[in-house]
């Protein structure tokens, strides 16, 4: 039977999920919506508490659902516009357990994030430290929820792919006592490309606008820049990532 009414149960909670990072820790969970992010969960392993799906859902990513043995339920377009937060839903959104973000006891390389607010740009950057091969990725408390749905779509996944957490700096700083810790910083002393990223390191990334705060600029015991031309003041903070996070996995 099609869900109709916005005061259904599971309704309520994809709502309030999408809606509220109190809810998702509270809950302990999370939405993803469109086929591919739902399906490339499910793929790896992460079984979703419930799909729900529009009239117009996709018949081939139906169908591989259903090859994954997931139930999807049904409901109407008003329900799916209700639950979702694009301005165009996908057809298809699913709840799922958050994951756990148990992070490597030894980890070698790591990504410190500081300061970043914006949610999409915290989702790219951590799109871009999965595919460059980051053991973890750590978050100070005035970073973005990395739950929120742009987040979620940022990541493409990267989410069920890397180890993230938030962490106060105290236990930042503990965690990476035995890696030698870069700052991405305009005015930093060394090229990045001539940092010691065949080694063990961590690479601390702050907000464009403000840059890292002190505690990461204490922490960090060498600054790294990237070289731009004309009058250019910074990058885009998933952009320097990016650069660094590619030139440490080409050394490697």
């Amino acid at each position: 039977m099609m869900i109709t009414s916005l005061q259904n149960e599971k309704v309520k909670l994809a709502h309030a999920l999408q809606t509220a990072a109190k809810a998702r820790r509270k809950e302990r969970k999370i939405v993803l919506e469109g086929a591919r992010l739902v399906l490339d969960a499910c793929r790896g392993g992460h079984r979703p508490d419930f799909v729900l799906v529009g009239e117009g859902a996709d018949a081939e990513a139906l169908a591989r659902l259903r090859a994954l043995s997931i139930e999807a339920l049904a409901v109407s377009d008003e329900v799916l516009r209700h639950i979702s937060d694009t301005q165009q839903p996908q057809g298809i959104v699913a709840v799922f357990p958050m994951p756990d973000g148990v992070l490597p006891a030894d980890p070698a390389h790591v990504l410190i994030l500081d300061a970043i607010r914006d949610p999409g740009n915290l989702g790219t950057i951590l799109r871009t430290a999965a595919a460059a091969g980051v053991d973890a990725v750590l978050l100070s408390p005035t970073c973005a929820d990395p739950y929120n749905p742009k987040a979620l779509r940022g990541g493409m996944g990267a989410h069920f792919r890397v180890p993230l957490s938030g962490r106060t700096w105290a236990q930042i700083g503990e965690y990476c006592q035995h890696l030698t810790v870069y700052i991405a910083d305009g005015d930093g002393e060394l090229l990045y490309n001539a940092a010691e990223w065949a080694g063990r390191w961590g690479l601390i990334i702050g907000s464009e606008a403000h840059g890292a705060g002190d505690e990461a600029r204490r922490l960090a015991t060498a600054r790294v820049r990237i070289p731009m031309a004309a009058d250019s003041e910074s990058l885009n903070a998933a952009v320097a990532a990016g650069v660094i996070l590619f030139e440490a996995r080409r050394e490697r």
